[in-house]
């Protein structure tokens, strides 16, 4: 599809102003672009080093849409990692590990054919064993780098579960040496990264979800005193993070300045709750600007601005319309900012511009359930409407100035309930073994749990150990499977449904008990403490007798 369609290439690959070239001219090597024409994607001084990442069951498509990119980029990635079901449909991704020889191909046709490396992403199969002959024939084949997800293909959607490093651990000390091993799974916050490096002894990390929700969850947390106002911290400065409205304001100045290259409008800087009274963050804020934003709910303040706009647009010697009247101007001006921004966008609208919605919807997830209204505007918001996005970041910001005074007063905490109830419950000694540590780092217990064949059933730990304010960037940490069925959230299907069936049957066919395969009697009278007169029953000797069934040897 790359390599065939030209809108879908030049729309999710932008390192040119100009389109990429044909596959005829690819043939022949282009000269070095002017750096007037660079644009994003593989920018010398923006984007590297940069891998190119494509799903493909096709040596040749591969190798013909590899050529494309790369002259913009340092390696391209074989995606054998993707579990979801248009990858079964298309027999691409995570389908492909069954297809030795196929994989073979791939990866060997881009070694032969390409000046830069050939790197891949592989799942972990169902046996350690298993998975380590897997990724010596991809690195046989020509990878570089390879990147192992700790899951298995089955675990997706609610499904998911915890990845397990015991594997990625087992890979780095049966691989040699000089492997380059990047681990992925399990990363969800900025502590993770270097736990992982650690526990596995991989020599690098990828984040994909977790990046998804916590753009931060790369960056070190700055020095006690000096968080500035990007950075919050609680008052006993046990935790922090960065705020949602600074993510949102760099996220919103990227589009502007590279997507649409233009300069990002000039802001007020982002409150605090110690701002002097006579000033809101900036030296040309009024007292009023500041008591009126700071004291009135987010959606109050939103009506004032929006009244003040409209009486400062109407002419004196007009009557003020009337709310039906002005919603109407609104949805007329919102449809005619759409219009715009789509002539100018259409052609060509960036994967940038395209995609802002859903990612903000992951960015704000926990403001957005607190403040229906920042939902609402931003369910409301079209792809590369620049000026809609605007106004979701002005309400983000009002909502997080409200609960950053709303904290500083003691009126709210900003712990969203669901974390609420899990830490009332470990308060009450009902959460998993080792919650109570849960505000450190636990891989090295988790991988201790795993090689023993604790099965670990609740998500209230990592609940516990990543809850932050709702205006704090955070990750979301998934129900595990176990969960997600005592919830309704998963049910099981036909296929799992008549497996256990059928176990169970199997259970009641043999005599055999699922509690084990040996059953303790007692034995005699002597040999047991005597207490007024009797032996206590849990003195008594006893030995194992075997089931039916089962013999030694």
């Amino acid at each position: 599809m790359f390599h065939e369609t030209p809108k879908y290439r030049n729309s999710n690959f932008e390192p040119l102003k100009t389109p990429l070239p044909t596959p005829s001219e690819i043939l022949t090597p282009p000269a070095s672009p002017s750096e007037d024409n660079l644009h994003l994607d593989g920018h010398p001084t923006l984007d590297r080093p940069l891998f190119v990442q494509f799903c493909s069951n096709s040596p040749t498509d591969l190798l013909t849409s590899a050529r494309y990119v790369a002259p913009f980029c340092d390696a391209v990635d074989l995606n054998l990692g993707c579990p979801q079901g248009i990858a079964k449909r298309g027999k691409y991704g995570a389908f492909l590990q069954e297809d030795w020889a196929l994989i073979r191909n791939l990866i060997s046709t881009l070694h032969a054919n390409l000046s830069i490396p050939v790197t891949a992403k592989i799942r972990i199969l169902d046996t350690k064993e298993r998975t380590l002959e897997y990724a010596k024939m991809v690195l046989n084949a020509g990878a570089s780098i390879i990147t192992v997800h700790g899951r298995q293909r089955e675990q997706k959607g609610h499904n998911t579960g915890l990845a397990d490093w015991t594997v990625l651990r087992y890979l780095r000390e049966n691989l040699p040496q000089d492997t380059v091993i990047f681990a992925n799974g399990n990363i969800l916050q900025h502590s993770d990264v270097d736990e992982c490096l650690r526990l596995t002894g991989a020599d690098a990390v990828m984040s994909a979800e977790g990046n998804l929700y916590d753009p931060s969850i790369f960056a070190e947390a700055p020095p006690v005193g000096e968080e500035g106002r990007e950075y919050w911290r609680s008052k006993d400065g046990k935790f922090g993070g960065y705020r949602m409205d600074a993510a949102f304001r760099r996220y919103m100045d990227i589009l502007y300045k590279y997507v649409l290259q233009t300069e990002p409008p000039t802001r007020k800087a982002l409150y605090l709750p110690s701002d002097p009274p006579s000033i809101e963050s900036s030296a040309d804020a009024t007292q009023e600007g500041l008591s009126g934003a700071a004291t009135q709910p987010p959606a109050a303040a939103e009506s004032s601005a929006a009244e003040s706009s409209a009486s400062a647009a109407t002419p004196t010697s007009q009557p003020v319309p009337s709310k039906k009247r002005k919603r109407a101007e609104m949805r007329t001006q919102r449809a005619n900012n759409t219009q715009q921004s789509s002539k100018k966008t259409d052609e060509r609208m960036s994967i940038n511009l395209r995609v802002v919605q859903a990612h903000l919807f992951h960015m704000l997830r926990p403001l957005v359930a607190k403040h229906t209204h920042v939902r609402d505007a931003l369910a409301r918001c079209k792809a590369g409407d620049i000026d809609a996005f605007e106004n979701v970041l002005q309400l983000t910001e009002a909502a997080v100035r409200q609960g950053l005074h709303d904290y500083e007063i003691g009126v709210d905490d900003g712990m969203p309930e669901e974390k609420k109830a899990v830490k009332k419950d470990g308060e009450n000694g009902e959460l998993v073994a080792g919650a109570e540590s849960a505000t450190v780092t636990d891989g090295e217990k988790k991988l201790q749990e795993a090689e023993a064949d604790v099965v670990i059933t609740t998500s209230n730990e990592a609940v516990l150990r990543c809850r932050r304010p709702w205006w704090v960037m955070q990750p979301y940490v998934r129900p595990l499977p176990e969960e997600a069925l005592q919830k309704g959230a998963m049910t099981l299907s036909r296929k799992e449904k008549e497996r256990l069936a059928k176990e169970e049957e199997n259970v009641k066919e043999t005599g055999l008990q699922p509690e084990g395969r040996v059953e303790v009697q007692t034995i005699g009278n002597g040999g047991g403490t005597v207490v007024n007169g009797e032996m206590e029953e849990s003195t008594k000797p006893t030995v194992e007798i075997a089931r039916d069934g089962l013999v030694s040897g």
